[in-house]
């Protein structure tokens, strides 16, 4: 099964052991196990997989020295290799050999290894989940499509959902791009995309005949392509909204006004000046989107631009598909947020930021400005801030730099 899954796929390409499978494997790593591997320093990985499918997981979050198959003889060669080198091993085995590949190799292994643990499948069952806390490292990226482990039972459930969630994308589609925001929201929370609406006072009180010189920048943290078009809803008229890669697709039919950014400071300087003489934007610094519940580090252009910040703390939870990607095609992300059984979008509007975090008339720098907004918005949604930039992600996931 896994030859048929992988075969035609080159070696080098295939990132799926670093990009998606993490994601799975750390839900899936019991906390009694993991809490008997860490007590020993070097630790070797055993599996029957690919090595391209598991090493980077068991390397980068395990701290696993090495992986070899299922073969025992691959394992006595190593642990013979550490012997001749005068040094101890352990070894921990998550599942029972037939009698017959033990053999003699098990004693072998005893001779020069501290301990050998032999688990039934029953012990397995009653192992608790690693709970993300005690992760030895962070998982902040990770890609792919499903939002839900995929059993066989749940991945047959998907393939028994999809024309209905094709039949769902239509109408949510048609909804959200021509019907104004007092009849979409109602009908979209009907189809199970909800909104939940946070707006301090400050906000509220606010008067909709007030006029202003110029716009003021709402800067929110990314989740999904759909953020702005989320904030304009919470805020009851239509914003334009700054972003970068974009595909042309979802700048054709996106149902606020979209302007693509082109990572070169000065020219977006100028285009968002412009945009912002002409009314209110909705800006995400982060560059990209992040899954997981931390915040990148957030790009300090937009303090340079106004001193009437907003701050708009976002989260999202799906039921099935994720709505974004690295390494895949961009056009598809609204059409897998559309296609959920049902998405639940969380908007906190927070208050303005004082005077005295900004560039103009608090003299801040701009990073410190970037910085202070974006500890604001972790704060709101109980996540953690993080100097990993839009460019990390790319790097880790899909081996560029963001390049669509």
């Amino acid at each position: 099964m896994v030859f048929v899954c992988f075969v035609g796929i080159k070696k080098e390409s295939l990132r799926v052991g670093r990009a998606v499978l993490p994601k799975f494997f750390l839900g899936d790593v019991g906390r009694e196990g993991f809490d008997v591997v860490m007590r020993y320093g070097r630790k070797v990985g055993v599996s029957d997989l690919p090595k391209v499918m598991v090493d980077v997981f068991l390397r980068d979050y395990l701290g696993v020295e090495t992986v070899v198959g299922r073969d025992l003889k691959a394992v006595c060669g190593y642990f013979m290799g550490l012997m001749e080198e005068k040094k101890t091993g352990s070894v921990v085995f998550n599942e029972i050999f037939e009698e017959e590949k033990m053999g003699s190799h098990i004693i072998g292994i005893g001779c020069f290894s501290k301990d050998i643990y032999m688990l039934s499948e029953a012990e397995k069952k009653n192992w608790k989940i690693l709970p993300r806390k005690r992760y030895p490292k962070p998982l902040i990226f990770h890609d792919g499509r499903l939002a839900f482990r995929p059993t066989p039972l749940a991945a047959l459930a998907m393939f028994i959902w999809i024309p209905f969630g094709l039949f769902l994308l239509i109408i949510r589609f048609i909804v959200g791009l021509f019907l104004p925001y007092k009849m979409s929201i109602p009908i979209l929370s009907f189809t199970g995309m909800k909104i939940l609406l946070s707006r301090p006072n400050s906000f509220i009180n606010q008067t909709d005949n007030e006029t202003k010189p110029r716009g003021k920048p709402y800067v929110c943290n990314h989740r999904t392509l759909l953020d702005p078009i989320y904030v304009s809803m919470a805020v009851m008229k239509p914003l334009t909204a700054v972003t970068y890669s974009i595909s042309r697709f979802t700048e054709l039919f996106s149902p606020i006004k979209t302007i693509r950014l082109t990572r070169e400071r000065e020219k977006d300087k100028k285009m968002m000046e412009k945009l912002l003489s002409q009314g209110d934007l909705v800006v995400c610094p982060e560059g990209t989107t992040c899954r997981e519940p931390y915040l990148l580090r957030f790009s300090p252009l937009f303090a340079e631009m106004s001193d009437e910040i907003v701050p708009v703390a976002i989260d999202v939870q799906a039921s099935m598909f994720y709505g974004t990607t690295a390494s895949g095609v961009k056009c598809l992300d609204p059409v897998f947020v559309l296609m959920n059984h049902y998405v639940t979008y969380s908007v906190k509007i927070l208050e303005k930021l004082p005077r005295s975090f900004t560039c103009g008339v608090g003299g801040k720098s701009k990073f410190e400005v970037a910085n202070h907004t974006q500890t604001q918005i972790a704060k709101a949604l109980g996540f953690e801030c993080t100097s990993f930039t839009w460019k990390n992600k790319y790097l880790i996931l899909a081996g560029n730099e963001g390049t669509i």
